[in-house]
């Protein structure tokens, strides 16, 4: 349930993140999500972080991040500290790295930050706030069944091992059973966790099931959760704003749960409307013609970029050449649509027109 209430915005210093996935070349959808960010900021004159979002070995490679850092800057986006920053031996004043054991190139990088995920995972364990999950995808799924008309996408997990003794728990690790971790989260929320203040679409309400229930903070093969590692980042690095797409909203309420338990003050959202193409579905790696690196060796301009996702988005009422700058005097998330248009078949021919 979503209304149009104002939502409330910090007042004090604004740091906001880059937090983009080394998994692939940044598309026309990945250019909004951070154009929307980089504008939240330097509206505001807020301080931005690149942080890498490399936390999965299987699907992060490297050569990515020198690419993404050369895609966004194509674009005319700048950031203030990590990785290709202006000032790269400029850190966050507000980082944290508890002992110390990450190379400082690394600070900025998930994968050089997995002692402190796996630091709070014990203490989360050991405030009994974590327990282990035996379940696989297979049979979480066959428990779900298929969504019916009107019914929601997604269920709350049963709790088929939150009940499990300690020695049952024993005697399966024991088996060599495979395990994930999850939060007790359905047993321990607060109403306030479900409910929060969007910059975009204002009052937000979620129901249990639309947030999973008790979720997943380390998977079976021992890869940290997103959930856990973003709250942990953004915590020490001071993040307040966050800006990402309406896709992961359901992650909010799992976020604010946690930033209770690390004793933390959340941050505000703006969770913004996806870049959906012409027969409705989101943008991924097959749409290689409208990569943004694809477009750049096509001829596009970047203020084309720019000025027709401006146009698309609501930012401005007609189509134009323009740069990031150009949109920062009167930037508002509540000017945005909360349903634009889907992408026209020929939106490269589009651009590389308007680049003439």
């Amino acid at each position: 349930m979503i209304s149009n209430s104002k939502p409330l915005q910090h007042t004090g210093a604004i740091v906001g993140r880059l937090a983009p996935s080394p998994t692939g070349y940044l598309h026309l959808g990945n250019a909004w999500a951070f154009l929307c960010a980089w504008l939240g900021m330097r509206s505001r004159g807020g301080r931005l972080i690149m942080r890498i979002e490399d936390i999965d070995p299987q699907r992060s490679k490297p050569e990515y991040i020198h690419a993404l850092c050369e895609d966004l800057r194509w674009l005319g986006l700048d950031w203030d500290a990590g990785p290709g920053a202006a000032e790269p031996e400029h850190p966050c004043d507000q980082i944290s790295d508890a002992g110390g054991t990450a190379p400082a190139h690394q600070l900025y990088q998930q994968s050089g930050r997995l002692h402190l995920y796996r630091q709070a995972m014990l203490e989360l364990e050991k405030r009994g706030l974590a327990y282990p999950c035996f379940c696989t995808r297979k049979e979480l799924r066959s428990l779900a069944g298929a969504p019916q008309a009107g019914e929601p996408a997604e269920v709350a997990y049963p709790g088929i091992c939150r009940g499990l003794g300690p020695e049952e728990r024993a005697s399966r690790i024991a088996k060599g059973h495979n395990y994930s971790w999850r939060l007790r989260f359905q047993e321990n929320f607060q109403e306030r966790h479900l409910a929060f203040d969007d910059l975009v679409y204002g009052r937000v309400k979620l129901g249990m099931e639309q947030t999973g229930g008790d979720f997943a903070v380390c998977r079976s093969d021992g890869v940290f959760a997103y959930q856990l590692a973003v709250v942990l980042d953004d915590i020490a690095m001071g993040v307040n704003q966050i800006v990402r797409g309406v896709d992961i909203i359901t992650s909010t309420p799992r976020q604010l749960f946690l930033y209770d338990l690390f004793d933390a003050p959340p941050p505000e959202y703006a969770h913004v409307p996806l870049v959906l193409d012409h027969e409705g579905e989101r943008l991924a790696k097959r749409h290689a013609s409208i990569s943004l690196r694809g477009l750049r060796e096509s001829g596009v301009r970047p203020e084309a970029v720019i000025g027709w996702l401006a146009c698309w988005s609501g930012l401005r009422n007609e189509v134009a050449l323009r740069s990031a700058g150009d949109l920062l005097n009167d930037f508002s998330f509540s000017a945005i649509k909360h349903e634009p248009d889907l992408l026209p078949p020929d939106i490269a021919d589009i651009l590389r027109d308007l680049s003439r």
